[in-house]
């Protein structure tokens, strides 16, 4: 099948693309004797997390157990959630542990005290990891309050709960505003997660591992010594955000949306039929302005203003463009990791020929 014969919006997946950012990954891990450990919410193929595999990843990280459940119905035996499971999963948890081996986060000591009642009940075991909040603020526990190294010492000696070490996440490097500040919260992370990792080790307490993951700083964070796990997602495909925030050139950008041109209202400005179903409503960020929600291969000249559900309103930025009703282009997205999300199926790109992806673990959001 050739892209010619696609209907349209469709998510292409350029193959020669997404092995060259597998490959690439895994060399700066191999450099740095990091273990990596890729996120699958961007992809969520087990086909592209046996790519990742074969390039020597040690295991993979999921977002939610329901997409865990669908790796390990693939033969994944090795998954990580760097996500707080409620213990009313329980159930599914234990379910898991009987086909993969299976990690999570915790960040709450009263959370934790339920796991391990949960797991002492079954009579079973799981490995954690305490999440440390390094400038993000979403999740994890304070690095710096008199209570951090005794909430870890607390968590490490539950019954029922494997302590494995520290993670976290530089969420906060989506908001740098140049690349030296980019380096600089790398380098911060690296230096609070190995201070920490130190404390625990001279109380007695061993850290296997200190787990990292952002595709923005990786190319910083992947060389701290502090890190013996890195967790990057967004890499295997990158995206707009991605090219502004200095990760990527746009001939990195795995992910396009073919998108066909359905109605020209007015000279300057045309009408696809990529809707925020398609492209998602999410902007840009980055050192540069990224104005739009995608960006047009091959038509600077276009800016994509506007999306409802099943449009894409683009304006003309100079005098006229040549595309007409029936024409297609491609688009780069803002945030690739939702489109995956958006759809049951992608398509595999070697030139002009085509082969379907399923997006197996799309829409698990439980």
């Amino acid at each position: 099948m050739t892209i010619d014969a696609l209907r349209t919006p469709a998510v292409l997946i350029d193959r020669t693309k997404a092995l060259g950012n597998i490959q690439r990954m895994r060399d700066a891990a191999k450099r740095n004797t990091v273990r990596l450990r890729p996120h699958t919410k961007t992809h969520k193929s087990p086909l592209i997390a046996k790519w990742q595999i074969d390039h020597g990843a040690v295991g993979i990280c999921c977002a939610k157990l329901g997409e865990a459940e669908v790796f390990a119905d693939a033969g994944f035996q090795d998954i990580r959630l760097p996500y707080p499971i409620n213990p009313s999963n329980a159930d599914r948890v234990i379910a898991l542990l009987d086909r993969a081996h299976l990690s999570f986060i915790v960040d709450h000591p009263g959370v934790a005290r339920q796991w391990s009642e949960c797991m002492t009940r079954a009579g079973r075991e799981v490995d954690v990891l305490v999440k440390i909040d390094v400038g993000f603020h979403r999740c994890g526990i304070d690095p710096d309050t008199r209570e951090t190294l005794p909430t870890i010492m607390a968590i490490a000696r539950l019954p029922g709960l494997r302590f494995k070490g520290l993670l976290s996440h530089a969420g906060q490097a989506y908001h740098a505003h140049s690349e030296n500040e980019l380096r600089v919260m790398a380098l911060a992370e690296a230096q609070t997660m190995g201070d920490l990792a130190e404390r625990c080790r001279k109380a007695g307490l061993p850290v296997d591992e200190v787990s990292a993951g952002a595709t923005p700083p990786a190319r910083f964070s992947i060389q701290q010594e502090a890190f013996t796990e890195y967790r990057p997602g967004n890499y295997v495909y990158f995206d707009r955000t991605q090219v502004a925030l200095g990760a990527a050139t746009l001939d990195d950008c795995a992910l396009s949306v073919l998108a066909t041109v359905v109605s020209k209202p007015a000279k300057n400005r045309i009408i696809l039929d990529s809707g925020s179903k398609t492209l998602t409503n999410d902007g840009a960020r980055g050192f540069v302005p990224a104005p739009g929600y995608g960006m047009v291969i091959d038509h600077a000249n276009l800016l994509v203003e506007r999306l409802s559900e099943e449009h894409a309103t683009v304006r003309v930025t100079d005098k006229s463009t040549p595309l007409e009703p029936g024409d297609r282009v491609r688009i780069i997205p803002n945030h690739s990791c939702v489109v995956s999300n958006l759809v049951d199926q992608g398509w595999l790109v070697d030139g002009a020929h085509v082969e379907p992806l399923p997006i197996a673990a799309r829409g698990r959001i439980t």
